[in-house]
């Protein structure tokens, strides 16, 4: 809104109050009333505005909040709200990603989703067993109970899994060319240093 030398407009806090007031003649530019008035319909536009962006939030997984609900719902997974939004939508997501036929590239592409990381994923044919390995994320993934029902769900009855997670060795540290005094600095605990990256 272009502003005029002795208009008083700083009563408009509503960005689509100011755009509203914006399109009134330049007449209306000191009237309180006419302020007052875009102010209000500006608010109630704002909140509509705002409403319309969170619902179509709940559309998609990586957005969605109050509407995960329905999304577990829809895929008979059981709500549990005592969890942190974010590994709620890595269940639903990898539910959603783990259709198909059973492969090395699903069971990665679902651990993906609740590691936020890459996957490997090899196979022991000779043992009937794979091994999922997590190669960005250090430690263990915080939700790594709900990973393994998933990959339960997932792979064939007569085929074993294993984890392998990553620590940091004493050949990452010894890369980092980080000196006694540096990690002393750092006052990390001994399960801090193993996932420190």
């Amino acid at each position: 809104m272009s502003s005029l030398p002795g208009v008083v407009d700083s009563t408009i806090s509503s960005p689509k109050g100011k755009e509203l007031f914006s399109y009134l003649p330049s007449y209306y530019e000191t009237s309180r009333v006419m302020q007052a008035d875009m102010q209000a319909k500006g608010t109630e536009m704002d909140l509509l505005y705002q409403a319309l962006d969170e619902t179509l939030d709940q559309f998609f997984v990586r957005t969605a909040t109050w509407g995960l609900e329905f999304w577990e719902q829809e895929l008979g997974l059981e709500p549990d709200r005592l969890k942190p939004v974010e590994q709620r939508r890595a269940v639903v997501e990898s539910k959603l990603r783990g259709a198909g036929t059973f492969s090395g590239r699903l069971v990665a592409n679902v651990a993906e989703a609740y590691a936020g990381g890459k996957v490997d994923v090899t196979f022991q044919p000779e043992a009937w067993s794979f091994t999922v390995s997590f190669v960005d994320t250090m430690g263990i993934p915080p939700n790594i109970d709900d990973l393994k029902r998933a990959i339960d769900e997932l792979k064939p009855a007569h085929m074993a899994v294993e984890y392998e997670y990553r620590y940091l060795v004493w050949d990452d540290l010894d890369r980092k060319q980080v000196t006694w005094d540096e990690l002393d600095a750092a006052s990390l605990t001994w399960n801090e240093l193993e996932v420190w990256a």
